[in-house]
């Protein structure tokens, strides 16, 4: 592709290093299928082969032997028209792949509906939120006061005072789980991390980066924290003050943890309240349960020390970013002044994206409370005619109640897989129903799927994967379960 332009590094090059040689690439070879039984792939996609074998993971092909060269400009600036052009078709084609993706993109909890054309205007700003979203430092091109007004919008949702609560707009969902774990682990520095095995993997990093004991809890079918099991690894280690990730939508089957229930088995293990800190994971399900009807609500009335939520998922915003609200009092044992910001560092991150919260602040101006309530009841109903179709056509799901995320067999063929973007997880994939998915796209993605399956199962000897384990008995169509 950028075999027309020649590199010319005559003059370039000298002020670099003489052993430099910017054409010295390698391409490195694509990442091999890995099996369950140690055997490497040969990507051929030989489905029964790879049935038979069992797949552990598939890993995407690198980047390497598909990237964009960058190349250096001609030392005459006065000729760049070329290069110019050249750039142009790159991004026009770029453009084109992108409408294409999103146009097959079903796996992952983006809400791609959105239009910021008003907000064109302010791309030539480097507007960096750096230090405390409520201390004004230094630096002067800011976006504080749209970043301040959406806290102020999720801690009401959450139920907590202006002069309760602190957070900020984070860089996206896991950055929000590493500072409400971090605060945990400040406030309490010998405690256990307790978190469900279906909790985002981004809790069990926060555990190895911050050196913290961390017990898996069990899960029960559902995907939801299995209070049962939490109870006894509670009992275990009475010693120690408890830090929980309580999911609000886990990350595959989209399960809510029940979070009375969770600090019903802390009260009952003999945990009160100032011996345990709880964090809630709500990237996708945070901004849409207080929506949904019977959904137990998540309140800083309850005895929480921290909700994160994801702002380019359910809000839908073109540059990943999130909301974390914690409490006023615990920040304190996190914060540090520095002085040449005239500020508080409190955050993860140093500079932070100032775009991001006038990007959500756009959206909640124009949806509301009530803009929101209308999507999710979309979103929810969606999802189960997605569910409803599936078993029509003999196919196993599963559709949490207070979830839009649809779980089913995972498909054989790779290729399908990566052409609509589907998360998949042993014999699972999901669908998750955003405000962007209508039923149009369903209905396209539903029967390429029954067409493509045909061909699958069409040898006898290759039988659709029994996923009850994954579902339920009642949920699995396979041949076993009809």
């Amino acid at each position: 592709m950028v075999g027309s332009l020649e590199l010319n590094v005559s003059a370039a090059a000298e002020i670099l290093s003489e052993n430099f040689d910017p054409k010295a690439f390698v391409a490195e070879p694509l990442p091999p299928l890995v099996l369950s039984n140690g055997d490497l792939g040969d990507g051929g996609g030989d489905v029964k082969n790879m049935q038979e074998k069992g797949r552990e993971i598939v890993l995407g092909r690198n980047v390497h032997t598909t990237c964009l060269a960058v190349t250096e400009p001609e030392a005459n600036d006065d000729f760049t028209g070329d290069k110019d052009a050249y750039m142009a078709s790159v991004l026009a084609r770029y453009r084109k792949t992108l409408m294409e993706r999103t146009k097959h993109h079903l796996g992952y909890p983006y809400n791609l509906d959105f239009d910021y054309g008003a907000l064109a205007q302010l791309q030539h700003f480097s507007i960096n939120n750096l230090g405390d979203p409520f201390i004004e430092s230094n630096y002067g091109v800011h976006s504080r006061e749209f970043e301040v007004g959406v806290l102020d919008w999720f801690a009401r949702l959450w139920e907590i005072e202006k002069t309760e609560y602190w957070g900020y707009i984070t860089n996206c969902g896991t950055e929000g789980n590493l500072h409400g774990i971090l605060i945990g682990r400040e406030v309490f520095p010998d405690g256990i991390l307790y978190a469900s095995r279906e909790s985002h993997y981004s809790v069990f990093k926060a555990a190895r980066m911050y050196r913290m004991e961390c017990e898996k809890v069990d899960t029960l079918v559902s995907g939801e924290i299995d209070c049962a099991d939490f109870k006894v690894k509670l009992l275990a280690n009475k010693d120690k003050p408890a830090i929980i990730n309580v999911n609000i939508g886990t990350t595959v089957k989209g399960a809510v943890d029940d979070l009375d229930l969770v600090i019903q088995t802390l009260e009952e293990s003999g945990f009160t309240q100032d011996r345990f800190y709880i964090h809630c994971d709500g990237a996708l399900f945070g901004l849409m349960m207080p929506f949904v009807k019977r959904a137990p609500k998540v309140s800083f009335k309850k005895p929480i020390g921290s909700v994160s939520v994801s702002g380019h998922k359910f809000v839908g915003c073109p540059m990943p970013c999130g909301v974390q609200i914690t409490r006023m009092d615990h920040i304190n044992t996190l914060s540090r002044s520095v002085e040449y910001l005239a500020s508080r560092d409190a955050t993860i991150m140093g500079s932070r994206n100032g775009h991001a919260p006038i990007f959500l602040w756009y959206t909640l101006n124009k949806k509301g409370y009530k803009g929101f309530q209308k999507e999710v009841q979309k979103c929810l109903r969606n999802a189960h005619y997605l569910k409803d179709r599936l078993h029509e056509a003999g196919i196993s799901a599963m559709l949490n109640e207070l979830s839009s995320t649809v779980v089913f067999e995972r498909p054989l063929d790779e290729e399908f897989i990566r052409r609509w973007q589907l998360a998949c997880q042993g014999n699972i994939a999901h669908v998750v129903v955003m405000p962007n998915v209508n039923v149009d796209k369903l209905d396209d993605f539903l029967n390429e799927l029954v067409e493509k399956r045909s061909t699958w199962y069409q040898d006898e000897k290759v039988k659709p994967p029994c996923i009850a384990a994954d579902v339920g008995t009642e949920n699995c169509v396979c041949g076993l379960h009809k």
